[in-house]
């Protein structure tokens, strides 16, 4: 299988940043990035018992979680459009990640990105 290269092994190779920097990022990145599911449990909309029942559907069926939970009478269409919303508003990236540690610059991750951008070797 063919993939690009990361981002984060990319700035660990060019001496920008560590190892150890990259699975911090991660784990902040894992922390503030939640998944639907906990985006509705968190306002009690469902369960973890829900989570898991639509989470088996989604294993089965390859569709999306938001998408489940509606038809299965879970959560409103206007609920989880309401979550992706929020989702997508407070993402953080990676870079964005490593900025809020201390460990590069803005300005730097985005003068890194724009080089990655255009590297077209695989690894």
């Amino acid at each position: 299988m063919i993939k690009f290269r990361r981002f984060g092994k990319y700035l660990v190779e060019k001496g920008l940043i560590t190892l150890e920097d990259v699975v911090r990022a991660r784990l902040l990145q894992i922390r503030n990035n939640l998944k639907l599911g906990e985006l509705a449990k968190n306002r009690g909309w469902i369960t973890d018992n829900d989570i898991l029942r639509i989470v088996v559907i989604q294993e089965e069926t390859c569709r999306k979680f938001g998408e489940i939970a509606v038809a299965e009478n879970y959560m409103t269409n206007e609920q989880v459009e309401e979550l992706l919303k929020e989702q997508s508003d407070s993402y953080l990236y990676f870079g964005e990640a490593l900025v809020q540690l201390g460990v590069i610059s803005g300005e730097e991750v985005v003068e890194q990105l724009k080089e990655y951008n255009t590297i077209k070797d695989f690894v």
